[in-house]
């Protein structure tokens, strides 16, 4: 009596109970070979055309009493039980329950919305490739694997979250990636026990060294081209099923300075514009702290008469300098974060108009001085200039602390803050590898690749990121 019970519940009445009675799920009983067969999906995950037909080819094998008549490329059949069916059809298939058998057969016909691969808008290119990723994994990895044919990328998966069963796929070269790194990676991915896991920034969170650091540890990208570029030096990337982003790691602090466009343009172009960037850090970060310092402290270091000027200017001006600053770098941040909320259209508008606030009226009523505005707009710009949104937004904040540490001790604040900076940097690890590499650990024969774009028609061995020293829990790099 139990038994029949026990069969009773399994019907299309106690799966339409489990699923909450939702308006988008088919159940349905099916006739079948070996008894009677219940149909369940999301026909708004599952391509209902698709699955018929696998149904028709599965039926007709189990007809035949073929051998394992329920394993072929899309489907495969196992012992049922209630969590592997909600498994099952939360993740797009289809389950087909034989409640005399206790099996569930499941059929892989999933229908996802996906768009094309553009170019992600953050971070265009001149030349290259100008493919993006989707959210779709099936196709990230199919635009990688096109850059990247070789038996060597490794691609393996991980699913996390309790309730929302989110994939995380991770990619690496096999014969290139530390393999402790690796194994590194792997157990902060297994460590996570969270019941919704939604986002890449929440994986970003588990994964980091050192969460409270301005600096981030991944780099961000959604660019095939630069996950292929830096899966080839040895790094790992991070995906999940429902972003179009990519974590990359172990990275180091002058990789978010190069860009796709200093290995695709001429030699002397990309050394170029890569020192460009990293003069662009010194400007970002101590710009405005330099002006303060001169204007409160130490303006005997200017010449005469740009020394006249800059008192003419700034007499008429109510506030301090480091107000004057902060007055209009809180002003810029506003302008910005506007024009990123806003649609496009109005983003526009809102930067034009903010840009004659800045220029003119604010010059205008007394507020701030023209110096002031010109070294604002000065250091704003140098800070757009870094190819990682991550790290742009770490610049434009660091700017804050040696503003005030200028405005109150002069060029010696800005020392100590220079001091801390640089001791916090050589301190910071991505998966327990050194973030300052190659600076420290020193290693000369990759010092030069930090400043200039080597040719590629040099003939020399593939340079692996982190290949000395040990590692901050002592195990030896290959």
């Amino acid at each position: 009596m139990k038994e029949q019970s026990k069969e009773q519940k399994i019907d299309v009445v106690y799966i339409k109970k489990l699923f909450h009675e939702s308006v988008d799920l088919f159940v349905q009983e099916v006739d079948w070979p070996t008894g009677k067969g219940i149909v369940c999906y999301y026909y708004s995950l599952a391509d209902g055309n698709e699955v018929n037909k696998q149904i028709d080819i599965i039926r007709n094998r189990a007809q035949l009493e073929m051998p394992n008549w329920g394993k072929t490329a899309v489907s495969e059949i196992k012992s049922y039980s209630k969590e592997e069916l909600l498994k099952i059809v939360c993740t797009g298939s289809t389950a087909v329950i034989f409640p005399d058998s206790k099996l569930i057969l499941t059929i892989t016909a999933q229908k996802v919305a996906t768009r094309s691969p553009d170019e992600p808008g953050n971070e265009q290119i001149v030349r290259g490739s100008h493919e993006g990723f989707v959210e779709n994994m099936q196709q990230n990895l199919s635009l990688i694997r096109n850059k990247l044919n070789s038996p060597d990328l490794v691609v393996k998966s991980i699913q996390t979250g309790h309730k929302t069963n989110t994939t995380i796929t991770y990619l690496y070269f096999d014969s290139i990636v530390d393999h402790n790194v690796v194994s590194d990676l792997e157990a902060r991915l297994k460590a996570i026990d969270e019941d919704i896991i939604l986002s890449i920034g929440q994986i970003e969170d588990y994964l980091e060294d050192s969460i409270w650091s301005p600096f981030p540890q991944f780099m961000n990208t959604e660019r095939p081209d630069r996950v292929v570029q830096n899966l080839v030096e040895g790094k790992i990337a991070v995906f999940t099923d429902a972003s179009s982003t990519a974590l990359i790691a172990p990275i180091t602090f002058f990789s978010f300075y190069q860009s796709p466009d200093d290995f695709n343009g001429r030699v002397l172009v990309g050394s170029f514009y890569r020192l460009l960037r990293l003069f662009s850090l010194v400007t970002a970060i101590f710009l405005p702290s330099f002006y303060i310092s001169v204007v409160s402290f130490h303006s005997e270091i200017l010449p005469i008469e740009i020394s006249k000027k800059v008192k003419l200017a700034i007499n008429e001006i109510p506030y301090r300098p480091v107000i004057e600053a902060l007055i209009l770098e809180f002003f810029i941040e506003l302008i910005r974060e506007a024009s990123i909320r806003l649609p496009k259209p109005i983003g526009q508008t809102i930067g034009i108009v903010g840009g004659l606030v800045v220029g003119d009226a604010i010059v205008s009523a007394g507020i701030v001085s023209n110096l002031m505005v010109i070294v604002v707009a000065m250091t704003a710009i140098s800070s757009f200039v870094v190819p990682s949104v991550e790290m742009n937004m770490t610049i434009r904040l660091l700017r804050f602390p040696f503003m005030l540490a200028a405005a109150t001790f002069g060029f010696f604040g800005m020392a100590i803050g220079t001091l801390i900076l640089f001791i916090h940097l050589l301190n910071q690890t991505s998966l327990n590898q050194p973030y300052f590499s190659p600076v420290i650990p020193f290693d000369p024969s990759r010092f030069k690749q930090i400043f200039v774009r080597l040719p590629f028609s040099k003939s020399h061995k593939q340079q692996r990121t982190f290949s000395f020293g040990k590692t901050r829990k002592g195990r030896n790099r290959k």
